[in-house]
């Protein structure tokens, strides 16, 4: 089994070094986890601000839930990843902190599910 099971084809600058991948058994349907260094306005963590499309931007069904003692956010997707199809996973600046403040860069991430 291939140690990566997504490739990640583009991400936003300077958070490259920040995205790890932990699978412990080979999906299509994989849950993306986000962890944030502070608490988050659970008000911002919604479909609108965080969300998965094709490369054609259109939208894939997704669930958002938000853990708030452990600080991270995962989105599960609905339907399952289709292979050699690119994603785009976009966390927009309007997610805030417990404190009012945006995200200061959206974060963009291209990837696609390996053979």
């Amino acid at each position: 089994m291939a140690d990566n099971m997504i490739e990640i084809e583009a991400i936003t600058q300077n958070v490259q070094d920040k995205v790890k991948q932990s699978f412990k058994f080979r999906t299509g349907k994989f849950v993306w986890r986000i962890r944030f260094t502070a608490p988050l306005d659970p008000a911002t963590i919604n479909n609108k601000n965080l969300y998965v499309t094709t490369i054609n931007q259109i939208p894939l069904k997704t669930y958002i839930r938000y853990d708030t003692i452990n600080q991270y956010i995962e989105i599960e997707p609905l339907e399952a990843y289709s292979q050699n199809e690119s994603y785009i996973l976009t966390i927009t600046k309007d997610v805030k902190s417990k404190g009012g403040k945006n995200l200061k860069t959206p974060v963009i991430l291209q990837f696609k599910m390996q053979d």
